[in-house]
């Protein structure tokens, strides 16, 4: 017995056409039942580019090159200085910065990061505010006293070479304002979060202690070395 294919004939409907077969109805579905599926393909995808730098050797594969395309460097102004760069200290801080909305769960609106901050803070004495008044030498010019402002501290600097963010956590809405911004995962906040930290923790320390101390160090070995025996400085308001 031969055994023959049979394609079966597309089903009639009452008005004597043709019904359309399972494929047809899905290709012709409204548009209310595609966007879903639309939907839920922008965020499997959204998904895997946010995973595509765990892959190694993947940025490899479309061999991408980096070009430093910036312009010259302008020089904008040169302003002198007056002061004594007398210490500096270097901090670390770890920044869990959380951002949530309200009457939303944190899938679709919120954000959480945790950022390792590691910069700089450097403490100097004012000298361009020393007077003659401030300065006081005997008649045998063996003996000097003078009188300076107390230490300071510089604005805190981030080092971006030790700065890290080490994990991110981002709600649905906010990965889609991220894919359509020109900045994605802006860190500003966090930046600012971390250099804020560092700052507070300068200012607990004993960094403008240490700025006096060596400040006193250097003007006692120079004028030592011009001749003065006995040289003693002393913080407080100048002018």
């Amino acid at each position: 017995m031969t055994s023959t294919d049979v394609t079966p004939e597309p089903e009639q409907s009452q008005s004597g056409g043709k019904r359309r077969t399972p494929a047809s109805r899905v290709s012709g579905a409204p548009w209310w039942v595609k966007l879903p599926v639309g939907l839920v393909v922008l965020v499997v995808l959204l998904g895997i580019g946010s995973r595509l730098d765990l892959v190694p050797g993947f940025d490899d594969v479309f061999g991408e090159k980096t070009k430093d395309r910036t312009g010259p460097t302008l020089l904008k102004s040169i302003q002198d200085l007056s002061r004594y760069q007398a210490a500096s200290g270097n901090f670390q801080v770890v920044v869990d910065l959380e951002k949530d909305a309200k009457f939303l769960p944190d899938t679709l609106k919120g954000s959480r990061t945790l950022y390792v901050g590691a910069g700089s803070v450097g403490s100097y004495v004012d000298l361009g505010a020393v007077g003659e008044k401030n300065v006081q030498v005997n008649e045998e010019r063996t003996t000097a006293t003078l009188r300076l402002p107390h230490a300071r501290l510089d604005k805190a600097t981030l080092d971006p070479e030790r700065s890290y963010a080490v994990s991110k956590q981002r709600g649905l809405f906010d990965r889609l304002g991220d894919f359509f911004s020109d900045n994605p995962g802006d860190e500003r906040a966090v930046n600012k979060l971390a250099a804020q930290h560092i700052q507070d923790a300068a200012k607990e320390s004993e960094l403008t202690a240490r700025a006096e101390k060596n400040t006193t160090s250097m003007l006692q070995g120079l004028l030592t070395s011009l001749g003065f025996k006995e040289v003693t400085v002393v913080y407080g308001e100048a002018g």
